[in-house]
C-alpha cells in the first residue's frame, strides 16, 4: 500500500534535481539565462504550492489510491511534453503539469502511513518516505546525467514520463485506501475543508511550517545550482559535476531516516533535535560559503556530505504539523507545513537566478552561461541567511513528544475535526 505512492512521489522528487542536471543543456537548447531556467525550475514548485492545501483536502476526502493514480498521470504526461518540446512554451507548459501532478503524491504517501501503521511509527515512515523522494534527487544527478549522455536529455524525460505512467496505472490497481473499508470517505470535502480552517488558524502550525520554508528555500537553490557551479568554477563535466553535487543527498539518504528514527524511538522529542540539526545547518552552511571556491575538491566534498549528514531536520517537520492538529485531519496538516518548504522553493528560484545573471561576466560555453564564483558566493550566501531564519523560527515549535497533542492544547474543540473552539 505504502511502496507503489512512495515509489511515484521518488520520481516526483526526481523532477525537483533533474532540471539542475541539464542546465547547461537547457540553457543551450532555448537560449536561456539563469533567471529563466530559475523560472523553469520554480514553475514546479509554484504548482506544487498552489495545490498543497487542495492535495491535503482531496487525499483526506477521496483517498491516496485515486488522487495519486491521477497525479502520477500527470506527471507523466508533462515530462512527456517537456522531452518532446519544440520551444519554451510547452516546455514550461509541461514542468507546470508535472508540479501539479506532483503536488499529491507526498500527502498520498503519507496518508497510506498514518492509515496503515502505527502511529508511533509514523515519524519513521515519514524519514523514510522522505528517504524515498532523496533517492529520486539520486536518480535525477548522475544516473540521468549518465541517461542524458547516452540518448538526449529529450529521450531521457521521455524514459521518465512513460516510467511515471505504469506507476500510476499499478497505483491504481492495487493501492487500497485503507485498512479494511475505504477510510477516505468516511469525511465528506466539506467537512474536511471546515477542518482546513482549524489547520490554518491554529498558531503552532506556523512555526514548523516557516523553518521549512527556510531550509528547502536553500537545499532547493544548491540542487538547481550545484552541478553548474562544479561545472562552471571547477570546470567538470557533466557526469563528474553530477557525482560531487551528490555528496549531501548521499548523506541525507542515511541520516533522514535516522533523525525520524532516533526522535520516534530514542529520544522521544521532536524539538530538540529540530532546533539543534538547524542550528548545526546554520554552522556549515556558513562554512560552505566562507570557503567557496578555496577548498580542494574532495574537501567541499566532504563539507557537502557532512552538511547532508546534519540537514535531516526538515524529515521532523511533518510529524510536527500532524502533532498539533486534529488526527483526522493528517493529510490536510501536513500539507500545510509542506507548503512551507515548497513556497520557499517558488520564490526564491527565479531570484537567485537573477542574481547569478547579475554577476555574469559574459562568459559563455556551448551556448550556455558561464558564471564566476562571486555569482556562486553571492547565491549561496542568500541560501545561508534563509537557513539562519529557518534556526531562529525552530525556537518557537512546539514540543510534542511524539504524540498527538491537540486535545491538550485546546481542550475546548468539539467533534473529531475539532470545529469549535478558538486556538
Amino acid at each position: 500500500m505504502w511502496g507503489i505512492p512512495a515509489f511515484i512521489f521518488l520520481v516526483a522528487f526526481f523532477h525537483r534535481v533533474a532540471p539542475g542536471t541539464v542546465a547547461k543543456e537547457l540553457m543551450a537548447s532555448f537560449q536561456a539565462s539563469g533567471a529563466l531556467l530559475g523560472l523553469l525550475s520554480a514553475l514546479y514548485f509554484y504548482a506544487y504550492a498552489a495545490l498543497m492545501l487542495p492535495a491535503g483536502l482531496l487525499v483526506d476526502a477521496y483517498g491516496p489510491r485515486r488522487v495519486v493514480a491521477v497525479g502520477g498521470s500527470f506527471m507523466g504526461i508533462g515530462t512527456l511534453l517537456m522531452g518532446w518540446a519544440w520551444s519554451s512554451w510547452p516546455l514550461f507548459a509541461g514542468r507546470l503539469l508535472v508540479g501539479l501532478g506532483a503536488s499529491v503524491t507526498f500527502v498520498g504517501a503519507l496518508k497510506v502511513a498514518a492509515v496503515w501503521f502505527s502511529p508511533r511509527w509514523f515519524g519513521t515512515l515519514s524519514a523514510i518516505t522522505a528517504t524515498m523522494g532523496v533517492l529520486g534527487a539520486l536518480v535525477a544527478t548522475a544516473p540521468f546525467a549518465l541517461l542524458a549522455g547516452m540518448i538526449g536529455w529529450r529521450w531521457a524525460f521521455v524514459s521518465v514520463g512513460l516510467i511515471s505512467l505504469c506507476a500510476s496505472l499499478l497505483c491504481w490497481a492495487m493501492v487500497r485506501d485503507g485498512p479494511g473499508a475505504a477510510e477516505a470517505a468516511l469525511q465528506s470535502l466539506g467537512e474536511i475543508m471546515k477542518g482546513t480552517w482549524r489547520v490554518l488558524s491554529n498558531r503552532h502550525t506556523w512555526p514548523p511550517f516557516l523553518t521549512f520554508f527556510g531550509l528547502y528555500s536553500a537545499s532547493s537553490n544548491l540542487m538547481l545550482w550545484g552541478i553548474p557551479f562544479f561545472r562552471d568554477v571547477y570546470g567538470l563535466p557533466i557526469g563528474r559535476a553530477a557525482i560531487y553535487a551528490t555528496a549531501p543527498l548521499i548523506a541525507i539518504l542515511f541520516s533522514a531516516p535516522l533523525t525520524g528514527y532516533l526522535s520516534d524511538r530514542v529520544l522521544g522529542r521532536r524539538r530538540l533535535p529540530y532546533v539543534a540539526l538547524c542550528w548545526l545547518s546554520v554552522l556549515l552552511w556558513g562554512t560552505f560559503v566562507l570557503t567557496l571556491g578555496r577548498l580542494s575538491l574532495s574537501g567541499l566534498y566532504s563539507l557537502l556530505f557532512v552538511t547532508g549528514a546534519f540537514g535531516g531536520a526538515f524529515v521532523l517537520t511533518w510529524p510536527i504539523g500532524r502533532e498539533v492538529n486534529p488526527p483526522p485531519l493528517a493529510g490536510v496538516s501536513v500539507a500545510v507545513v509542506n507548503l512551507g518548504g515548497f513556497l520557499g522553493a517558488a520564490l526564491t528560484q527565479a531570484p537567485v537566478g537573477a542574481l547569478l545573471d547579475s554577476r555574469w561576466t559574459g562568459a559563455m560555453e556551448g551556448g550556455a552561461r558561464v558564471y564566476p564564483l562571486e555569482a556562486y558566493r553571492l547565491a549561496f550566501a542568500i541560501c545561508a541567511l534563509l537557513v539562519l531564519g529557518a534556526a531562529l523560527v525552530a525556537f518557537l515549535v512546539k514540543e510534542t513528544r511524539g504524540q498527538n497533542i491537540y486535545d491538550t492544547l485546546f481542550p475546548s474543540h468539539d467533534g473529531a475535526l475539532g470545529l469549535a473552539g478558538k486556538p
